[in-house]
C-alpha cells in the first residue's frame, strides 16, 4: 500500500486547509487520481504543482512546461519545469496552507522529480508550510553504486551529494535531505512522510503505468541508471523508438551492430537524436528482470562498448552534459584514458562507504 492509500494517516491533517499538490499521472490513489480522491471527500485544493513530463506525463525529456489549468477539476497548475523557475515563489505559496508530494520515483540522481522535491522543501521551509511527502516504493531501491555528486557541478539532473543509485524510497530521501542539511533553513521544515505499508526493501516493485515517457516498462526502468548516460553522448539510446532505454546505437556503427532502428519524432520524445536516420547497434535485454536485480550494479559496459566502437573519440563526448550525469568531471577522464571498469569502480568506493554510513541514519523499510 502506498503512502497515498494510507489516508488514514494524513487526511485528517487536510481538513479546513488550503492544500497544494506536486502530481503527475502516476499520482494515483486506489486507482483513481489522487486529486480526484482527495476532492471527492471534500479536501479543499488550491493549486496543482507539475514537474518535467507536466501533470499527464507526455511532454518531452527537458521540454519547457508553462503554466496552465488543468482540464479535468479546472486547478490552476504551476510549471515547476519551465522557463520561468523551478521552485515555488512566495507568491506561489501565498495561499497554501499544506503542501502535498506524491509522484512515483525511479531511484536515480538524474531522474528530475527528486530535483523537485528539493527545491520544494526548500521553498516549504522559506515559507513555513508543512510538507506531507506520500511515499512509494522505488523499482531500484535493492542497490547503492555509482559516483556520489560533487556538488560544484551541481544542476538540476543532480541536486544533492548522492550516488547515481542512491536506493532509497523518496520519502527517506526526503528524510535524508532535512537531516542532512542540504537545503536552506532545514531545521524550519515540518516535514511529514507517510510511509508504504506492507513493503519492504526485498520487495521487488513492478510499476503499474509508465513514470515518465521513455521509460515504458520494467526492462528499461531497471536499466535507465546504466544506459542514461548515453545522453551525455552522440550515441542513441533509442528516444524515438519503441524501445528507449533497452538498446543503444548509432549511424557509424554499421556492420557492428546486433539490431537496426530509426528514431523519429513520437509524443514524449520530439526531436530524439539522430531523428530519421538508420543507426546500427545493439539491444540490452537481460534473460529475466530477477537475473537484473541479482546483478545489483551500475553497469559501464555499454559506455565503455560504444566509447570503442565510435569512430572520432573527440566528439563521443557532450563533456558538460556528460560530467553533469556521472556527478564528476573524472569518469569521462577515465573512460578516455582506457582503464578497467573496476578500476574506475573501486574509485568510487569511499565516497559511497560515507553515503552508506549517512543514508542508514534515514532508512524507514528494513533491510
Amino acid at each position: 500500500m502506498c503512502g497515498a492509500e494510507n489516508l488514514e494517516s494524513y487526511n485528517s491533517a487536510l481538513k479546513g486547509k488550503r492544500v497544494a499538490v506536486f502530481c503527475n499521472h502516476t499520482s494515483l490513489c486506489y486507482g483513481k487520481h489522487l486529486v480526484d480522491t482527495l476532492l471527492n471527500s471534500g479536501v479543499h485544493i488550491v493549486k496543482l504543482f507539475a514537474p518535467e513530463h507536466g501533470i499527464r506525463g507526455v511532454q518531452s525529456a527537458g521540454e519547457h512546461i508553462d503554466d496552465q489549468k488543468d482540464s479535468r477539476t479546472g486547478l490552476p497548475i504551476i510549471s515547476l519545469y519551465g522557463s520561468k523557475k523551478i521552485k515555488p515563489n512566495a507568491q506561489d505559496l501565498s495561499n497554501v496552507d499544506i503542501f502535498l508530494f506524491d509522484i512515483q520515483d525511479v531511484g536515480v540522481r538524474f531522474y528530475t522529480y527528486i530535483s523537485s522535491l528539493h527545491y520544494i522543501m526548500e521553498a516549504c521551509a522559506e515559507n513555513s508550510i508543512p510538507l506531507y511527502v506520500l511515499d512509494r516504493p522505488n523499482p531500484n531501491i535493492h542497490y547503492v553504486d555509482g559516483p556520489v555528486l560533487d556538488t560544484n557541478l551541481r544542476s538540476f539532473v543532480g541536486v544533492d551529494p548522492i550516488p547515481i543509485i542512491y536506493g532509497l524510497s523518496i520519502g527517506e530521501l526526503a528524510r535524508m535531505i532535512k537531516g542532512e542539511n542540504w537545503i536552506a533553513n532545514s531545521s524550519k521544515l515540518d516535514l511529514y512522510v507517510v510511509p508504504c505499508l506492507q513493503y519492504t526493501r526485498q520487495d521487488h516493485y513492478k510499476l503499474n503505468s509508465k513514470p515518465s515517457p521513455n521509460l515504458k516498462n520494467m526492462d528499461g526502468i531497471l536499466l535507465y541508471p546504466s544506459l542514461c548516460l548515453f545522453e551525455g553522448t552522440d550515441i542513441s539510446l533509442g528516444r524515438g523508438t519503441d524501445r528507449p532505454f533497452e538498446i543503444y546505437g548509432h549511424p557509424s556503427f554499421k556492420s557492428r551492430g546486433e539490431v537496426e532502428f530509426v528514431p523519429y519524432d513520437v509524443e514524449g520524445a520530439m526531436d530524439p537524436p539522430h531523428e530519421g536516420m538508420k543507426c546500427y547497434g545493439f539491444l540490452v535485454k537481460k534473460a529475466s528482470l530477477s537475473q537484473y536485480y541479482n546483478k545489483s550494479k551500475l553497469d559501464l559496459s555499454y559506455l565503455m562498448h560504444a566509447y570503442e566502437l565510435y569512430p572520432d573519440k573527440d566528439h563521443f563526448f557532450k563533456e558538460d552534459f556528460f560530467n553533469k550525469l556521472a556527478g564528476n568531471t573524472i569518469l569521462i577522464q577515465q573512460i578516455r584514458s582506457g582503464i578497467t571498469e573496476n578500476e574506475i569502480r573501486r574509485s568510487w568506493e569511499p565516497a559511497l562507504r560515507n553515503f552508506m554510513i549517512k543514508r542508514n541514519n534515514y532508512l524507514i523499510y528494513p533491510q
